[in-house]
């Protein structure tokens, strides 16, 4: 029967999906265990380093990640999709939660001092700058970051649609997360940023490839 020819298959998608998750679940959760090992060893960054920029406009980044998650969690009648989405919601909701944690410890304030993206004009080590920091403005909107339309056009969606849609919006905002990442892998000797920044740079292209994939399943 066409249900049991395909039920192997979709074993197979979701077997993936589960390794992918697992493989992103590993590098955070390692990134993490030498973050906190590391802490004591790294000087404080200032309120307008590139550390503290990154942990302020990262965390709003990944909160509308969560968004996007929970979304596609309401809309999708996929298992592939849904698993994707649950898998967002919950390891930028405790990534979000690690970088408000590191503006406490470092007794700094949640309010940026100055508009968002400034810590990304800031000058890099590589040729005196990171390679798309021209790109970007003080008051620019974040990389990858969706519209208000956008949004509104997830919401309204459903079924195959809404994954489309979703897989689109995660794509370029996995995309601006890296450039976030990149950024600040440019701008800083943290130990505890550098490690949790290679673990995003990491995990998320990773998942840009399998959504890539289930975006063109699905075209």
């Amino acid at each position: 029967m066409e249900g049991e020819a395909e039920s192997p298959r979709r074993r197979g998608r979701t077997a993936v999906l589960v390794a992918v998750i697992l493989t992103a679940v590993i590098v955070g959760v390692s990134a993490f265990s030498v973050g906190r090992l590391s802490t004591l060893a790294d000087p404080m960054p200032v309120s307008t380093s590139a550390e503290a920029g990154f942990a302020r406009d990262m965390q709003v980044h990944h909160d509308q990640g969560v968004q996007l998650g929970l979304l596609i969690r309401d809309r999708s009648i996929d298992e592939a999709v849904r698993l994707l989405g649950y898998d967002i919601v919950t390891t930028q909701g405790q990534q979000s939660g690690q970088m408000f944690g590191w503006l406490s410890v470092w007794g700094l304030s949640q309010a940026p001092p100055e508009a968002s993206m400034t810590w990304m004009t800031l000058p890099g080590s590589t040729d005196g700058t990171h390679d798309n920091a021209g790109a970007h403005q003080p008051g620019d909107p974040m990389p990858g970051l969706a519209t208000d339309a956008q949004m509104a056009s997830l919401t309204a969606a459903s079924g195959v649609e809404a994954d489309r849609i979703f897989l689109t919006l995660m794509i370029a905002h996995h995309e601006g997360a890296i450039d976030m990442a990149e950024a600040v892998l440019d701008r800083t000797g943290n130990s505890v940023v550098r490690s949790f920044a290679t673990a995003v740079v990491a995990s998320q292209q990773s998942e840009i490839k399998l959504m890539t994939e289930m975006l063109a399943a699905r075209a």
